[in-house]
């Protein structure tokens, strides 16, 4: 219960701040003129050790991401960075987000290309030789309930990680994409008289691209990649008829995560665009405390 003595006389704003610690600004020595002040980023030295990379992470901000023949908005988080000489102590890290700041208001839209451009761009204007970035956002897409018909959108978590270097030219391109899935436990299905335990499973994959995968629908192909080999998709609209499908269909396609991995990975290996890749399942399990996961990495070009 509030005890103040009401109506309360309020001091002003200044002397309230006054009275909860507030204190007037010293006045300083030190110039306040950028040309005049001390630049330790850019002092040369000795600093033992060149850097892979030094930036900022954690960075959300509005994009335009391209999707097939379109264009969606969304939120996505950032990480930027790009190489240290052994003779600076760091970098002018809010250059980053102002160039990140710049390309937004140029109407950027996010592409594999335009990525490979930004890294560029980040380490010339940082004056070093490498620069990098990750981003990671939600795609949403479209998905029909399989009897009914009926639409709703579905999301899945998508990223682009780009390396370039600036004095060999050479970019490096990987995309990635998690997405949920239904998996129907093959042994509950074989050793019960009636029914079978399912699970939800998020499938994880991450796939280098070659230079000749301009025009590769990379979110796409990895969706179907998980959802064609699962027991069955999710949806976000399902009415009895489409509940009846789904389940039916599950029960159709019994997976073991060991099976989900194994699966996608043949898919991948037959996209030309992908160079290397690494997949995951791991499933929630429905009758066990413990989650089940299996895992692959291959390289095609190491075969």
């Amino acid at each position: 219960m509030n005890m103040s003595t009401y109506p309360i006389t309020l001091p002003t704003k200044e002397e309230r701040h006054k009275l909860f610690g507030s204190v007037p600004p010293i006045k300083g020595t030190k110039p306040t003129e950028k040309d005049k002040m001390v630049d330790l980023q850019n002092t040369p030295k000795n600093f033992l050790f060149a850097l892979d990379a030094v930036g900022i992470s954690n960075v959300k901000h509005p994009v335009v991401i391209q999707d097939g023949d379109n264009t969606q908005a969304t939120v996505a988080t950032f990480e930027l960075s790009t190489s240290l000489v052994q003779d600076r102590k760091g970098i002018n890290m809010s250059r980053l987000t102002e160039q990140l700041d710049q390309y937004h208001n140029e109407g950027w839209t996010v592409t594999n290309e335009s990525l490979i451009q930004f890294a560029r761009d980040l380490a010339d204007r940082m004056e070093q030789t490498e620069g990098q970035l990750t981003i990671r956002y939600p795609w949403f897409f479209t998905r029909k309930a399989p009897a009914t018909g009926l639409s709703g959108l579905m999301n899945a978590e998508v990223w682009q990680t780009v390396s370039v270097n600036t004095e060999t030219n050479e970019a490096t391109l990987s995309v990635g994409l998690t997405i949920n899935v239904t998996t129907l436990c093959p042994c509950s299905k074989e050793i019960s008289e009636y029914s079978a335990h399912n699970q939800r499973g998020y499938v994880t994959m991450e796939a280098s691209l070659r230079d000749e995968a301009e025009d590769f629908d990379w979110k796409q192909s990895l969706l179907d990649a998980a959802e064609s080999n699962a027991s069955a998709p999710l949806h976000p609209v399902l009415k009895r008829p489409d509940e009846k499908r789904v389940t039916e269909m599950a029960y159709e396609n019994p997976r073991f995560v060991e099976d989900m991995v194994r699966l996608i990975a043949a898919d991948l290996y037959e996209m030309d665009p992908i160079a290397s890749f690494y997949v995951e399942c791991r499933n929630e399990e429905t009758i066990h405390q413990h989650d089940a996961i299996a895992r692959i990495t291959f390289d095609k070009d190491a075969q």
